[in-house]
């Protein structure tokens, strides 16, 4: 038996009910050397699709208030894997991202700030990478308030990765962020601007129904046709419906009318790109220049080159 089953049963129940396993786990330690469980969670169907789901030792995951937070993680976490890259999302700007290396769970800041932090990679994930060309990049520090941490269960993966990965995704979109070959770790705040007290609902986007469409549209090209071999991929997911502030109804709804455009094969809640949608790759691949130039910071050149009035 694992160790997380041993301390608490209901999690590998939780996870065996959304058709995952626990298929290893071993003792690690957090950025703070406090101790953690590291676990591989698998599809039982397909063991090599996998994600690493790593716990504060002290963690009480048999405590019922946080049953429905991980049946839910549990059960989009199922779908997610069976994308053809779960690692992988799109920003609302056409930039399709690799999400990579997060330590989970929040630490402490170390600089006296009174903020919890996580860190992590992403990179630019649109199939030109290589050991000749490694990809644009950039190293996270999510840091939460205090005051935002009250609003989660818990300062734990299965109940922040969620809202990190939008958190990312709309820095990004504000052009806070920069993708580079190498650099310093770069800050993404999470506050209570992202979240509604008032309706108990994250908020990161208010998106029009062109938008949708065009980002699900987008979506299937990256993660089907370019990232995916084709693979069809899960256009329901909760996360973008957070994401663009949206249901995942308004999303299936949204497949429906791609669908009908010929845009993509849809199966249910699962769609791949059609030939339609391939033949758009140079405007796809445009969009993504764009938004690159749009995050990359600006300089006064004349300064730069030393003809300044001071």
């Amino acid at each position: 038996m694992s160790t997380i089953a041993a301390a608490a049963p209901s999690l590998e129940a939780a996870a065996k009910a959304a058709g995952l396993t626990l298929v290893a786990d071993e003792p690690g330690t957090d950025f703070a050397g406090l101790p953690t469980t590291r676990a591989v969670v698998a599809l039982a169907a397909d063991q090599t699709k996998q994600l690493v789901l790593e716990l504060s030792a002290a963690f009480d995951a048999a405590n019922p208030k946080f049953a429905t937070g991980l049946t839910t993680f549990f059960a989009e976490a199922a779908q997610r894997l069976r994308n053809p890259r779960p690692d992988c999302c799109l920003t609302l700007h056409g930039l399709p991202l690799a999400f990579e290396g997060f330590a989970w769970p929040f630490h402490g800041s170390t600089s006296g700030a009174d903020t919890y932090i996580v860190h992590g990679n992403i990179h630019l994930a649109d199939g030109t990478d290589s050991a000749l060309n490694p990809p644009l990049n950039a190293k996270i520090s999510a840091s939460m308030t205090q005051t935002f941490a009250t609003v989660v269960p818990a300062l734990e993966q299965p109940f922040a990765e969620g809202f990190i990965t939008n958190a990312v995704r709309k820095t990004l979109d504000q052009g806070q962020l920069e993708l580079v070959k190498s650099g310093n770790r770069q800050p993404v705040p999470v506050t209570t601007r992202y979240y509604s007290m008032k309706q108990q609902v994250f908020i990161f986007n208010d998106t029009n129904a062109q938008q949708r469409h065009d980002y699900l549209a987008a979506k299937v090209f990256w993660m089907s046709y370019v990232l995916g071999g084709d693979a069809p991929v899960w256009i329901a997911d909760p996360r973008d419906a957070q994401y663009l502030n949206t249901t995942v109804a308004e999303l299936q709804a949204t497949a429906v009318t791609l669908a009908g455009e010929g845009l993509v094969l849809l199966d249910g809640e699962w769609a791949a790109a059609t030939d339609t949608l391939r033949t758009e790759e140079d405007t796809y691949r445009a969009q993504v220049a764009e938004a690159l130039a749009f995050i990359k910071p600006s300089f006064n050149e004349e300064m730069r080159g030393g003809h300044t009035n001071m």
